[in-house]
């Protein structure tokens, strides 16, 4: 397309605004309030809209501002989309389990210890024990906040050590 001068800048923010959009859209399903009320849909409805201005002003940024290089898109990285999408999903089945595949919840724990360490394969260098003390660091806050200060219920460790 001859009339976008940074490909980078122009697709960055058509996501940006497709994403915020959909939150917009999403949002509206819950109940909105009034700014001195909110509504469990207020902050999400406030942030995709949010998210789609701006994503429209990088957009526009996009078409008007001719960069030196051009800022052309380059290729899609498989292998790191790969490892994060994949951290996420083993994220999940750790932290909940598979029922109908006979998998159990392993807990809060390990969930964070598989995220960090599939996660941190996506990178150009990989070190176990940077990584394994990031993990440990993450896996303390998570617990003080999640369990302790907000009170959530869900497993923190295998049903197997926590009986």
């Amino acid at each position: 397309m001859r009339f976008i001068k940074s490909e980078k800048d122009f697709y960055s923010g058509l996501m940006f605004t497709i994403v915020g959009i959909s939150f917009a859209l999403g949002a509206t399903t819950y109940n909105v309030g009034t700014g001195a009320r909110m509504g469990p849909g207020y902050f999400p409805l406030l942030l995709g809209i949010i998210l789609a201005v701006l994503g429209g002003l990088i957009m526009f940024k996009g078409v008007v501002s001719k960069s030196a290089t051009g800022d052309k898109l380059g290729s899609v990285a498989w292998k790191q989309l790969g490892y994060i999408i994949g951290a996420n999903v083993l994220f999940g089945i750790l932290l909940g389990g598979l029922p109908s595949l006979g998998v159990p919840a392993m807990g809060l724990i390990a969930a964070i210890y598989g995220l960090t360490i599939v996660s941190s394969l996506a990178g150009e260098k990989f070190k176990l024990r940077e990584v394994l003390i990031l993990s440990t660091i993450l896996a303390v806050i998570s617990y003080g906040a999640f369990v302790k200060l907000l009170s959530l219920q869900f497993p923190v460790w295998p049903s197997f050590i926590a009986g």
